[in-house]
């Protein structure tokens, strides 16, 4: 299992369609996060910036994370989410979601 965190920022006025949307995920979008291998997803918010928090059990990440991308309700899912937020101009080429290096774990 390896943990993912990842930073961006949200436009302010999107705030209250952000979380109604999350609180009321679509099943079929869950679904494709367990298919690919994400557990003990969650996203937090704090002063304009959301960072979300995964474990990741699969062997291929990558491969995961294409399997998600290819899918029509994991695309439909980012077309609403993604005008919603901002990307840091800091992020790796290809990356949406600014992945964050890990600093402390404790379990």
């Amino acid at each position: 299992m390896k943990r993912y965190g990842s930073v961006l920022k949200l436009r302010p006025e999107k705030l209250e369609e952000y979380r109604e949307l999350h609180d009321n995920i679509w099943p079929e979008a869950a679904e494709i996060i367990r298919q690919c291998n994400i557990r003990n997803y969650s996203i937090y918010y704090k002063d304009g910036f959301l960072f979300a928090y995964f474990e990741y059990i699969g062997e291929n990440f990558e491969a995961d994370m294409e399997k998600m991308a290819a899918n029509p309700i994991s695309q439909k899912w980012w077309d609403i989410c993604e005008p919603m937020q901002i990307p840091l101009e800091t992020r790796k080429e290809g990356e949406w979601w600014a992945y964050m290096d890990e600093v402390f774990h404790q379990d």
